[in-house]
């Protein structure tokens, strides 16, 4: 007995050793495609280039910027600010834009989804109207919002709200539809109710499906945001991209890119936070490095 434990712990220390070694492979790799990326950028669009005469450079810096420009946009706006006023602020009016309408089409979304994912009768005189909005391309609603709810943060919630209910709702309507009927019956046999079933039994067995879809609807949500505030606004990243688009700058439309970027990074960390803590059950990376 004392023999097979101690090959068992021998087998958790060789593979957590190689789950480490493949993570600093992996990091590794992954910095110098960047660099590769990156240098490779630069290089193209300074090769070739004779006196002031961009266009005579393999790739034209004037239409696809460089990454030493980029570098110059994001510290001069650090410094002195944008044309809209300081950085932070129009990175916090968009963040606040991209949380409240995430927010609120994720909570709309497992409402709506448990609620027609439980019922079949609603579903089916429901579902041929959700499914003609789901078919429309919602983005042109930010003009319809931007009329109706003016330049403020109402209408970009609103469409960021419209782009998140979707991917969250049909992944809690089919979570719901995929729970173990056995399961559902057994707890029924138990006693249990209708409320009960739902907190205990149907939105446990969904939470997978549901976390999926915070992934993707975070991208959503801020793409609503910036969509909004491109449209029209006062503040925020979305008018910086447009202002440098206006003014011919790419440099300032990959600085905002580059920033944008960041906060889905950010925002995705912090999803995988969450879904780490409520789903503990799930193997961890150790166990099985491939899902790394």
């Amino acid at each position: 007995m004392a023999q097979t434990n101690t090959v068992a712990d021998d087998l958790d220390v060789a593979r957590a050793r190689a789950y480490q070694r493949r993570r600093r492979l992996v990091l590794i790799l992954r910095f110098a495609l960047a660099v590769f990326i990156v240098g490779s950028w630069e290089m193209t669009t300074r090769v070739g280039c004779h006196g002031p005469d961009s266009a005579t450079c393999v790739v034209d810096p004037f239409f696809f910027g460089q990454p030493s420009g980029i570098w110059s946009q994001l510290v001069s706006w650090v410094q002195k600010g944008t044309a809209q006023g300081p950085l932070w602020e129009q990175i916090a009016v968009t963040l606040e834009e991209t949380v409240l309408g995430f927010a609120i089409g994720v909570i709309l979304g497992i409402i709506f989804g448990v609620a027609l994912g439980r019922n079949r009768l609603l579903s089916d005189v429901l579902g041929p109207y959700i499914n003609v909005l789901n078919a429309m391309p919602r983005i042109v609603l930010g003009s319809i919002f931007a009329i109706a709810l003016g330049l403020d943060i109402q209408s970009k919630v609103a469409l960021a709200v419209v782009l998140v209910f979707f991917v969250v709702f049909f992944n809690a309507f089919q979570g719901v539809r995929e729970v173990d009927r056995d399961l559902l019956a057994n707890a029924r046999i138990l006693g249990a109710s209708q409320s009960q079933l739902s907190r205990h039994v149907i939105l446990p067995s969904a939470l997978s499906w549901i976390l999926a879809s915070l992934h993707t609807s975070f991208g959503f949500a801020l793409v609503g945001a910036i969509v909004g505030e491109y449209l029209g606004a006062r503040k925020g990243i979305g008018l910086m991209i447009a202002t440098a688009q206006g003014t011919f700058n790419a440099n300032g439309v990959f600085a905002a890119m580059f920033i944008l970027a960041v906060l889905a990074i950010i925002a995705e960390a912090l999803i995988m936070r969450l879904e780490n803590f409520l789903i503990k059950w799930r193997p961890n990376a150790i166990n099985n490095p491939a899902t790394m």
